[in-house]
């Protein structure tokens, strides 16, 4: 529970730091008076602008690091994570798709994309006797982005129209929400998070193996199934607010078991807090790394979990990831 109160504490002076920091900083009177819809100075229409920008920072955190540790649970993998295994580039192209064709329905066209992707790479990376391990997986899901990236290109560069609209959505940023968007997602990120952390019982008796558990009493396919739906479910919803964001969901479930323990009633709200503290933190990061100048959130997400992937590998057996 120390892990937990520290994590709140530190997202809350994450946000803090989210409202109050950037080319412009402004107080935290002045935030208070944006809360009350008050925008009678620069800095307090600044401090409106930034308040949907940090929720879904925490929208956005906090979906991408469960659903990482929801596909490491259901699949075993220390390198599962929706950016590896093709799940968020699959949301990509159909979100690219949608704005091909003129269908106006983001959400559910990058669920759809990120369940279809993430279904197809488990197939392929279950093929042999091996079955689905860990390395077949991260290959799997390597092969299948390179393809996606590829069609996602196909499809936009020679329109310039679905270019446009794609060209800034790619890298990843969260500094372009609007409140209605974020009042239909709010409720349904909320509800994959709670149905994620119910299933935390169940994420234990799996992390034991599929006979443990079925002796335990649990229904493993179905304890699959609504784990990963609801890890698809956030990716999708994340991937169309604000673009893929890659490797938040390998680098913080990671960090939470090495910072608090492997039960899962635990880890999920600890990496449900500690992944919106770590997008928060890296977000404003990219706002004051350069003056007057902001680097995007989902370009500096790479730049800090390929080294961590790296050391994954290198610190788990190579017989563990065969």
């Amino acid at each position: 529970m120390k892990q937990l109160t520290l994590s709140l504490i530190v997202l809350v002076a994450a946000v803090l730091a989210s409202i109050t920091l950037g080319v412009r900083d402004i107080s935290l009177s002045d935030v208070y008076q944006a809360i009350l819809g008050h925008t009678n100075t620069v800095e307090q229409a600044v401090a409106a602008a930034r308040l949907p920008r940090t929720i879904l920072g925490v929208l956005a955190g906090a979906g991408l690091s469960a659903a990482g540790l929801a596909f490491q649970s259901i699949t075993r993998n220390p390198l599962a994570d929706p950016g590896i295994l093709g799940v968020l580039h699959g949301a990509s192209l159909a979100v690219v798709l949608g704005i091909t064709f003129g269908w106006n329905a983001p959400f559910l066209l990058a669920i759809i994309g990120a369940g279809i992707a993430g279904v197809f790479v488990f197939i392929i990376g279950s093929m042999g006797r091996s079955g689905a391990t860990p390395l077949k997986l991260a290959l799997a899901g390597a092969a299948t982005t390179a393809a996606l990236v590829s069609l996602i290109r196909l499809i936009s560069l020679p329109q310039s129209r679905v270019l446009d609209s794609f060209r800034h959505w790619q890298v990843g940023d969260i500094g372009d929400t609007q409140w209605p968007t974020l009042r239909i997602a709010i409720p349904i990120i909320g509800l994959a998070l709670i149905v994620l952390w119910s299933q935390a019982g169940s994420m234990n008796a799996l992390a034991l193996g599929d006979e443990a558990a079925t002796a335990l009493g649990f229904h493993v396919s179905r304890v699959r199934l609504i784990v990963g739906i609801s890890g698809i479910v956030l990716c999708g919803m994340v991937t169309a607010l604000c673009g893929p964001i890659s490797f938040i969901g390998l680098v913080v479930p990671h960090a939470c078991r090495m910072l608090s323990s492997t039960n899962h009633r635990i880890l999920v709200p600890f990496s449900i807090l500690l992944g919106a503290s770590f997008l928060l933190i890296s977000d404003t990061l990219g706002r004051l790394i350069i003056d007057n100048t902001e680097i995007a959130v989902g370009i500096l997400m790479p730049l800090i979990g390929a080294p961590v992937f790296v050391w994954i590998v290198h610190t788990f057996k190579a017989r563990e990831l065969a």
